[in-house]
């Protein structure tokens, strides 16, 4: 048995380090975190100065029985997670948990996994840092503090099921006030003109310096210059120099990443986690752009040897952030002499991102020659411009151009590159000049990568939540990625030529937005109701001064219980205070009256989401309320009378087929057609245009797919099937799921000779449901009772008293 024990939370990590470990040591992973705050309750003993209730998870019960029998055997315990407050925290809980003693225990942290870092951190073992560790806990303590109390408040005044989160709401914040922005923006119309202009054989494109706002002013202007003679009244010709970027850290790879090879964020970290256990670069969790002095060398002599010496030009980065850790390193390769791997096409491709921004960042600036060209004429009061940019030497152009995040494209931008060589006072002829109009634009709709710039420079969240807080916003249903396929808008050109000034109307799509991140209705009704109620907690500042006092605690400088009572005192009397006297919230505008029963129609956020509403439940004597679901491109905060008034068009009746009814209606989970009891979903077509041929060409797919799928039906009960889903074969009574025995679920043949009765033993005997929340599972399925004379006879059999696992083990032997 190996005399050292180290623990890692990966077991990609564990298998990188032990190759770089000898016969003595022996790694193994936590997998994780092995211990959290205890699922039922708040788990937090608010009058024993806030004290948690730690549990291990009911998931890592084995892996912590096997990881005690490899301590009790091992002389020594490395500890060796991440180097960040949560790796700090995973270790103490290992620590806790295994009941570790100081004097066998030792933890090392390294900012790559190479041979070198690893055996230098052995060399330097260390204590459990404890000022790391009540950060991780002090933020874990608020966050479900503020969860716990706020989720019901939410339940009772909003709707059930919602959740709240101290950072994840603020971001949802950012969305919504973004969206409202948009809604309540109106563009204003003006007119962009580039003239062409000529001079021998030598062509040149140039802006007017200014727009012209009306097409009256425009009519004038190119009345004006119909009649001018354009010279070259200016040359400039001024040196320049672009300089490269800073190494990446957390934020700019996400960033970086999302605009150059369209990664998620969640992705970004997730391929990028790969790539560090596979010891290929630096932690991928930091906030500081510094590099070593060993990395530095590395990268110099890589570019003089690659590029040669002239392109290298070392140099030291400074965080802007002024809680950034500059101890810790900047993303970069762990080897700067490895330019490509070979991991799998997401690894290979951000590893190529990396190598080439982290030696970039190292080389000399590009020289530019940057040339400006004036046109003017007496006969016009405004000048145009022509810009170019010539790349004397390229530097780190010769291996990266930072990417701009920039979703307001400028139209008609005149062209930089090489300009004609033209002297001032040299004579132009004009070839055209087209004045286009052109509309002031909202700021855009926040993309992944745009919000994680936004929660860094508000100074929200830190490198290891941004990930998780863009997904969780999404999985709650509180943002989501929409596709708007834009509208058409009408806009005009003016276009001056030999052949006399030309007015045109043209059109284009405007709103188009593809993967931008919208509020959804419950979404915004919710961050309405929090920032009237819990003001401080949604303040921006308020939060980032929250991130402030975790970096104290973790530096030492303040004790997390007291921050935490500071917090929760006035934000539980908030809660309560709300609790009893908030009305309910749920985002309800009045649209206007029926226009033959007079009854009011009303938009809001309904049981099952957004929905209209046509009558008053409330008002005795009236006729019941109708309600219709929204369509999943409609808001309330948008939707028309008229739109509304369309929705209770349906369900539609478009014709018989077999004999029964054929409607197409929108429920729950969208758009569908009904015929005989069963639901066609609708993807492709619409519910207010569908017609009877296209419904029952719908309805015979689903029969085909669904035959495809069906393994038994049974004469006793109707509602129960044998089917093939996703997962394999399964078993369905009625609406309820069930899975089958592992040794049967295997074998197709054995599901089709389940019998009846060994399909109601099988739901009645499911394994209990260990998950998050969830109870064990009780509920015995609707299934029809056999009828009596065929009980007796399934009695007489001695067959079915046997388990299918049973029936199935004997088989096999």
């Amino acid at each position: 048995m190996a005399k050292n024990l180290v623990i890692v939370e990966s077991p990609a990590k564990a298998k990188t380090i032990e190759g770089y470990l000898g016969k003595d040591f022996i790694v193994l992973s936590s997998y994780g975190h092995v211990r959290d705050l205890a699922k039922k309750g708040v788990a937090i003993d608010i009058e024993n100065n806030f004290k948690p209730n730690y549990e291990v998870s009911p998931d890592k019960k084995t892996i912590v029985s096997d990881l005690k029998k490899q301590v009790k055997a091992a002389d020594v315990v490395w500890l060796a997670t991440d180097e960040d407050r949560e790796g700090e925290a995973i270790s103490w809980h290992l620590y806790e948990t295994l009941k570790l003693k100081d004097k066998n225990t030792k933890r090392i942290t390294f900012n790559e996994i190479t041979k070198v870092a690893v055996q230098k951190a052995i060399a330097e073992p260390r204590e459990i840092n404890q000022e790391l560790v009540n950060a991780q806990q002090a933020r874990r303590v608020l966050d479900r503090l503020v969860g716990f109390e706020l989720s019901p408040v939410l339940w009772k005044k909003v709707k059930p099921s919602l959740s709240a989160g101290r950072v994840q709401s603020v971001a949802v914040r950012l969305i919504v006030e973004r969206e409202r922005e948009i809604m309540n923006f109106t563009p204003e119309s003006y007119f962009r003109v580039v003239g062409d202009f000529a001079e021998g054989k030598d062509k040149v494109a140039a802006t007017l310096a200014h727009n012209i706002g009306t097409d009256k002013e425009v009519e004038s202007f190119l009345k004006d210059c119909d009649k001018a003679t354009f010279k070259v009244t200016d040359v400039t010709k001024k040196p320049g120099t672009k300089n490269p970027s800073a190494p990446f850290i957390t934020s700019t790879l996400q960033q970086e990443a999302s605009l150059k090879l369209g990664f998620s964020v969640s992705r970004t970290m997730r391929v990028a986690q790969s790539l560090y256990e596979a010891g290929l670069i630096t932690y991928m969790r930091t906030d500081s752009v510094n590099l070593s002095e060993t990395a530095m060398e590395a990268a110099k002599s890589t570019i003089i040897q690659d590029y040669g010496k002239e392109y290298s030009n070392p140099k030291k980065y400074k965080s802007k952030s002024a809680g950034a850790q500059e101890a810790h390193e900047a993303i970069r390769p762990s080897d700067f002499g490895v330019s490509s791997v070979n991991k799998g096409n997401d690894e290979d491709r951000l590893y190529d991102l990396i190598w080439k921004r982290s030696i970039a960042s190292q080389m000399s600036p590009a020289k530019l020659e940057r040339t400006t060209i004036k046109i003017g004429a007496p006969e016009v009061q405004d000048l145009f411009v022509a810009k170019g940019e010539v790349i004397k030497f390229d530097g780190f152009l010769k291996v990266y151009l930072e990417s701009q995040m920039d979703d307001d494209e400028e139209d008609d931008k005149a062209l930089e590159g090489l300009l004609p060589d033209l002297k001032e006072g040299t004579e132009l002829s004009t070839l055209s000049i087209v004045a286009r109009e052109r509309f002031s634009k909202a700021a855009p709709r926040y993309v992944e990568a745009s919000l994680v710039k936004k929660l860094e420079e508000l100074g929200i969240g830190r490198p290891s939540t941004y990930a998780p807080t863009i997904s969780t916003i999404q999985k709650r249903g509180y943002v989501e990625k929409m596709e708007r396929e834009g509208t058409e808008r009408k806009y005009l050109i003016y276009t001056l030529d030999d052949s006399g000034t030309n007015k045109e109307e043209a059109t284009e799509i405007t709103g188009r937005d593809r993967n931008k991140l919208s509020p959804s209705d419950i979404g915004m009704v919710v961050t309405d109701f929090l920032v009237e109620h819990f003001g401080e907690i949604l303040n921006y500042n308020f939060t980032a001064e929250v991130e402030q006092e975790f970096d104290e605690i973790a530096n030492g400088l303040k004790e997390w219980t007291e921050m935490i009572k500071r917090f929760y005192d006035p934000f539980h009397k908030t809660v309560e205070h709300t609790l009893e006297h908030s009305d309910r919230a749920s985002g309800e505008r009045h649209l206007g009256e029926h226009p033959k029963t007079g009854e009011k129609v009303i938009v809001r956020i309904g049981r099952y989401g957004p929905m209209a509403q046509i009558g008053d439940t409330e008002e005795e004597g009236e006729k019941k309320a109708r309600f219709a679901s929204l369509r999943p491109n409609q808001s309330i905060e948008t939707i028309t009378f008229e739109e509304v008034m369309d929705l209770f068009k349906l369900p539609r009746q478009l014709g018989e087929f077999e004999d029964k009814v054929v409607k197409a209606n929108i429920g729950r989970f969208g758009p569908y057609v009904q015929h005989d009891g069963k639901f066609v979903s609708i993807k492709e077509d619409d519910p207010m245009d569908i017609e009877l041929d296209r419904a029952i060409e719908l309805i015979k797919e689903k029969r085909i797919e669904d035959a495809k799928k069906l393994l038994k039906t049974f004469p006793e009960d109707d509602s129960m099937q044998l089917l093939i889903g996703r997962w394999g074969p399964y078993l369905k009574i009625g609406k309820n799921n069930f899975k089958l025995p592992k040794e049967i679920k295997d074998d197709e043949d054995a599901v089709k000779k389940l019998s009846y009765e060994e399909c109601i033993e099988i739901s009645e005997n499911q394994p209990k449901k260990t998950g998050r929340g969830k109870k064990a599972a009780t509920k015995k399925p609707a299934a029809k009772k056999a009828p009596a004379k065929k009980k007796a006879a399934a009695k007489k059999k001695p067959a079915a008293k046997k388990t299918p696992a049973k029936k199935a083990s004997a088989k096999k032997k």
